[in-house]
């Protein structure tokens, strides 16, 4: 398993922006087998940490057209600065409460 983090420093997230951000989800979902999607936003900070099966499907959501134009979007419009990173998943565990 792989994670894709990503961290920005929001400038203008405005309608477009949340209505995109819930049409790129539905997509990585639906066609990119994203296994999970969790975003937090802490004043003007953003993370978003994505969960994929593959460095394959990570590489397929980064070419998709519409997520290519979102992508473009939030580099001239929605953020001041951002930063992604892609990590494999070595060990993963958890407690049942």
């Amino acid at each position: 398993m792989y994670a894709v983090i990503f961290r920005a420093k929001v400038a203008n997230q405005d309608e477009a922006y949340s209505a995109m951000a819930v049409k790129m989800r539905q997509l990585a979902f639906e066609q990119y087998r994203c296994i999970d999607f969790v975003a937090v936003t802490e004043g003007d900070e953003e993370i978003a940490i994505s969960y994929w099966h593959s460095e394959a499907d990570i590489l397929a959501w980064k070419q998709d057209c519409q997520h290519q134009v979102a992508q473009h979007s939030g580099q001239h419009k929605w953020y001041q600065s951002y930063q992604v990173q892609i990590v494999e998943v070595k060990r993963s565990y958890s407690s049942l409460v």
